[in-house]
């Protein structure tokens, strides 16, 4: 056995922002309006009305809000429809939003 001693480093980065607390989640999405949001990489087109069909089975007082309200999450304009999301969501009522992205 060695008596040597190594140093040895923590492979993560030191925290640089406290850790927040979830939003509350709803108690049911009955009547609620559900948002998509995609980054128009991998098959939302095809998965979000397969959703909205589902969902709209299950809750069928359930609103939509479609992706093209809000632009792609990628690409030139995903710093502004960020920024603006907010603001977007607060416009159109939104209680929920499915952000889907691609690989």
């Amino acid at each position: 056995m060695s008596d040597e001693i190594y140093s040895a480093m923590w492979p993560r980065g030191e925290k640089t922002v406290a850790i927040a607390p979830l939003a509350p989640r709803l108690d049911t999405l009955e009547g609620k309006t559900v948002a998509f949001m995609w980054d128009y990489l991998f098959r939302g087109d095809e998965i979000f009305p397969i959703l909205e069909a589902e969902l709209s089975a299950a809750y069928p007082n359930m609103n939509f809000i479609g992706y093209t309200t809000f632009g792609s999450t990628h690409g030139s304009e995903e710093g502004r429809i960020i920024a603006d999301l907010p603001q977007t969501l607060a416009d159109n009522k939104v209680d929920a939003l499915i952000s889907g992205m691609g690989c």
